[in-house]
């Protein structure tokens, strides 16, 4: 289901790949921005990022180092002055390249952004960037308001991720990745449906699909982009068939 944005004000809007705005009692978060038509060698498959939408975010939440989901020139585009949430050991490295807010989260710590709580929360996944092998922490993020929602950045499924938070709402789950296989620290869609047993969100939302793949992959591999929310769809109506899904193409938003 994805509607027009209703009456709501509460809302997702799922820009592509791991890049999601989170607007929450007037707050606008925006999640691992990747504005750009590609990232080293990774094209951007779907219509560009509307620009106006990220533009006005109150703070932008960095799970990892990796390069889809830190992209320098992306953050710049939103101003040296935006509030940065990053993990531990990245401020640092941001702050010499001309970031003048950031604040680093280690899985546990806590941020007010207006009326929200933001928490980092334990993630399974080696964000070391590379080359230089700069190394941070990699968390996902609860952010807490008149709404809980859960934005897990990249991970494998962990057993802790029942006690994450009580009466989740939502849940932005990665469920597929861009090269020909996934690698450790991933979830595929079954994984990312095991997931959302374990958090048991009111409404689960798929990231991390559809968007970027390397230059040169064969048409037949483009084709198959959009496969892997609907396979994540199919298996939580078996798994945890309590809990809503909903398929948000790259720019679409829902209303909550």
């Amino acid at each position: 289901m994805v509607d027009d944005g209703g009456t709501s004000p509460d809302r997702i809007v799922f820009l592509g790949h791991s890049t999601v705005v989170i607007q929450l009692d007037g707050i606008r978060l925006l999640t691992d921005p990747l504005l750009r038509r590609g990232v080293a060698h990774l094209r951007r498959q779907t219509e560009p990022v509307d620009r106006a939408l990220p533009s006005t975010a109150d703070a932008v939440l960095i799970s990892h180092l990796h390069r889809d989901h830190l992209d320098i020139a992306s953050l710049r585009l939103l101003g040296r002055d935006t509030p940065l949430l990053v993990p531990a050991g990245a401020a640092a490295w941001l702050q010499r390249r001309g970031f003048e807010n950031v604040r680093e989260l280690g899985v546990g710590d806590r941020a007010d952004v207006g009326n929200l709580i933001v928490t980092a929360v334990h993630a399974s996944h080696d964000g070391s960037r590379h080359p230089g092998g700069l190394r941070a922490e990699t968390v996902g993020y609860v952010v807490r308001g008149p709404r809980a929602i859960y934005f897990a950045g990249d991970t494998e499924v962990f057993e802790q991720m029942s006690e994450l938070s009580p009466e989740l709402d939502v849940a932005l789950l990665p469920v597929a990745g861009w090269g020909s296989r996934l690698g450790k620290g991933h979830m595929d869609p079954l994984d990312a449906a095991r997931a959302v047993s374990l958090l048991n969100p009111r409404l689960a939302i798929p990231i991390h699909w559809g968007t970027l793949l390397p230059v040169g992959v064969p048409r037949r591999r483009r084709a198959r982009l959009e496969d892997p929310p609907h396979l994540f769809a199919r298996h939580v109506a078996r798994i945890a068939p309590n809990v809503e899904v909903r398929i948000l193409a790259p720019g679409e938003q829902t209303a909550l």
